[in-house]
């Protein structure tokens, strides 16, 4: 038999790490290692990079079959937690798929005329219903209550099954998102399961998804926010992971009102440090918030006027100029740039002025990207560690604010196609 690789792995956080690795002896069998410090859950993967996942709660566990990837040849010959694990697993994919169909039924007897008058199945399949949930509940409850695996189960059901509750059993997302505030995220369980960054994006995934209309939604967010906080605060390690992780997430999605109530929350707590890099980003939804002063440019040498030569930004008699900071090694910016230049006459007719600030490191470069636009480009080749980037606290490409005549923001557009709306709603003859 051929010889193979064996690797147990398993989690911190967000970050998966190496416990140990082996290779299979002539007959494929194998020995590998963990100690308390693994405790959660981890994962044997092979060649075949196919995972099989078992509990890490200090037992020994013994496994035999065809292969890792096979999961359906494996059997847990020792370890109790692990028996259990696999029992369920096997077990619950079967309950949740007669669940779906008694639901399906459910909601034809309900909802079509040819049916609903039909109450004897109607409170038979509620019983089923209920008993199938029994059932589930009733395995959990029998389980030791210091076991991993007791804890476990229901988070990992929590969150694998958003998806199928906001498309087909929307009445349980109420109930789904208050599972999800009262998860710990300082719990060690949670942060060792694997579990950790499915739990963060699949609750404000639900959040985003849920059917209400945006506005409520953000409200629901900013509650979400505040029940994740507040026991992260006694772990200054996991606080920065998850406020990085977050706010990446939500500006990821554009959901830029919630990932602006996150960085103010954090800027404002005083129990933990935020590391430096974080810090900044965050940053800047308070210093270059709606309605502050945006600090002026002082334009250096390293300057195209494609028009009127001006000293600096403030010098500009528009009535608004949008600052975008851009570069050529960007790629949404090699997109979106070359747009902002196809708008720009329409955009100047309506009082707007751009101006780009480069970050790129040298002059060919800056060169080759701004040649042909038709706005004032300016350049320090200092990338991120520029004056003009770290006055506006920019952290990523493309970022745009837009300005008024006396350098108030007036609005911090996500896109070229945002600020060209704003240009025909607000600024139409």
């Amino acid at each position: 038999m051929k010889k193979d690789s064996i690797k147990l792995e398993s989690f911190n956080g967000l970050k998966t790490y190496l416990i140990s690795k082996a290779s299979t002896d002539d007959k494929g069998n194998f020995k590998l290692q963990y100690s308390s410090a693994d405790y959660g859950v981890g994962y044997l993967i092979s060649s075949d990079n196919k995972p099989l996942f078992v509990i890490l709660n200090g037992e020994d566990i013994e496994i035999k079959g065809v292969a890792l990837g096979l999961p359906e040849t494996i059997k847990i010959l020792k370890g109790k937690e692990n028996q259990w694990f696999e029992q369920y697993a096997k077990e619950q994919p079967k309950r949740e798929q007669a669940l779906n169909a008694w639901l399906y039924l459910e909601k034809l007897y309900k909802a079509d005329s040819l049916f609903f008058l039909q109450t004897k199945p109607q409170k038979a399949i509620k019983e089923e219903k209920q008993r199938i949930k029994d059932e589930e509940q009733a395995f959990i409850d029998s389980l030791p209550i210091d076991s991993y695996v007791k804890w476990f189960l229901p988070i990992r059901k929590l969150v694998s099954t958003v998806s199928i509750i906001a498309q087909y059993r929307t009445e349980e997302i109420p109930n789904t998102i208050r599972a999800f505030r009262e998860l710990d995220y300082s719990d060690v369980r949670l942060y060792k399961s694997g579990l950790f960054k499915e739990a963060i994006d699949n609750h404000f995934w639900l959040l985003e998804n849920s059917g209400k209309p945006l506005d409520l939604a953000y409200d629901e967010m900013k509650i979400s926010i505040d029940s994740m906080f507040i026991n992260l605060v006694s772990d200054e390690k996991i606080f920065n992971e998850v406020t990085d992780h977050l706010f990446d997430l939500l500006e990821r999605h554009s959901l830029f009102k919630a990932s602006e109530y996150l960085a103010l929350k954090i800027l404002n707590e005083n129990s933990c440090t935020l590391e430096a890099d974080l810090a900044k980003q965050l940053e800047t939804y308070r210093t270059m918030a709606k309605g502050n002063i945006a600090p002026d440019i002082v334009f250096n040498e390293n300057t195209f006027f494609p028009a009127v030569k001006v000293d600096k930004l403030s010098d500009i008699s528009n009535e608004y100029v949008i600052v975008v900071f851009g570069a050529s090694w960007c790629p949404k910016c090699q997109e979106e740039v070359p747009n902002i230049a196809k708008l720009y006459d329409k955009w100047n007719q309506s009082g707007v002025e751009v101006v780009l600030v480069s970050l790129d490191e040298n002059k060919d470069s800056f060169h080759e990207f701004v040649k042909d636009f038709p706005f004032i480009s300016t350049c320090d080749y200092q990338k991120w560690d520029g004056k003009i980037v770290n006055d506006y606290y920019v952290f990523s490409t493309p970022t745009m604010f837009l300005l008024d005549g006396d350098r108030k923001i007036v609005l911090r557009p996500n896109s070229v196609k945002q600020m060209d709306a704003w240009v025909d709603w607000y600024l139409k003859k």
